[in-house]
């Protein structure tokens, strides 16, 4: 399993303890999952000028947004990919995580693993379009939180 840590902002610093926080999550997250043990997951850490540029671009959605994730083991496999199966992107806005602690009223730590794990659980093809999906996907975040040693879920309004 890797999980590489980029950080492509300046706004918010970021230290190695988050990385080492995140990677844990990761591996919580895709626990009991059908995932190969060599897969990558890529966390990208940036402010909310250039998340919300993605939006708008994938989503078509005007401004910034928490988190998005871009899935890359939809459709057939690339060459190369059978050493080491990149499972996708989990894109952060650390401006909005640093927005959502204080208004959920929980650390800043706390939030950006939440968005990891909720990103993470994306690229597993988890959803919460219906309520059932939102359910069993809240669910799976907690359990995660509770696993890696952080508080109790808080709903953030997905």
């Amino acid at each position: 399993m890797s999980v590489l840590v980029s950080n492509l902002q300046e706004k918010i610093p970021v230290d190695y303890d988050l990385d080492e926080l995140l990677t844990r999550v990761v591996v919580q997250a895709l626990g009991g999952h059908d995932v190969p043990e060599n897969t990558e997951v890529s966390i990208v850490f940036v402010d909310d000028d250039y998340i919300a540029g993605l939006n708008q671009q994938y989503r078509g959605i005007e401004g910034p947004t928490d988190v998005l994730s871009f899935a890359m083991l939809e459709g057939p496999a690339m060459p190369g990919d059978e050493d080491e199966p990149m499972l996708g992107d989990v894109v952060i806005s650390l401006e909005t995580a640093q927005r959502q602690a204080v208004e959920y009223g929980h650390s800043f730590t706390r939030e950006v693993a939440y968005l990891t794990i909720h990103g993470v659980l994306h690229l597993l093809g988890y959803d919460h379009q219906t309520p059932p999906d939102k359910q069993k996907m809240r669910n799976q975040e907690e359990s995660i939180l509770t696993r890696a040693g952080l508080s109790a879920f808080v709903d953030s309004g997905y």
